[in-house]
């Protein structure tokens, strides 16, 4: 019974902690998101444009796209996609590692031209992606940053 006991409390102590690293890998990144990326993702790792056939990664700033039978990573599109408006493209977004490895599978999934209105993070006045720089309203952000941070010396002063 203690062996079956045992057992049973080291598996449990697996799950949770796959649980536990599952939440520390998905922290919020809407600071590093591009502005174009669509509202409504507190975190992304890539995005997936279907009408480029390309991904965006994320963290690294890099779009993944085919040259010949390589996926390459570069900081910009090829010159074949460089003119595309990048507000206006279809954007899913893809939480898997590397899934230009299965391409073909999200290449099914996503082929619908069904057109999607997507707002991008840059038009958004919701205040938690004024933290991305490059968002219209990134200054109130800091300011609001500034404000929090002299009232906290305020009131651990108070608290003295």
């Amino acid at each position: 019974m203690k062996k079956l006991f045992l057992l049973f409390a080291l598996f449990t102590g697996s799950l949770l902690g796959q649980t536990t690293f599952a939440q520390v890998t998905f922290r919020a990144n809407l600071s590093v998101q591009p502005i174009w990326g669509p509202t409504g993702y507190d975190h992304v790792e890539y995005y997936y444009l279907p009408d480029i056939d390309a991904y965006y990664y994320v963290p690294g700033h890099k779009y993944v796209y085919r040259e010949g039978n390589n996926w390459i990573s570069r900081s910009s599109l090829p010159a074949r996609n460089r003119n595309t408006d990048l507000y206006n493209t279809r954007k899913v977004v893809i939480n898997d590692s590397k899934p230009y490895l299965r391409h073909d599978e999200y290449k099914a999934r996503y082929a619908s031209n069904e057109r999607v209105h997507q707002d991008a993070i840059r038009d958004s006045h919701e205040s938690k992606y004024f933290e991305n720089k490059n968002h219209p309203e990134h200054s109130k952000w800091k300011e609001s940053q500034k404000q929090e941070k002299h009232h906290g010396s305020d009131n651990e002063k108070r608290h003295d």
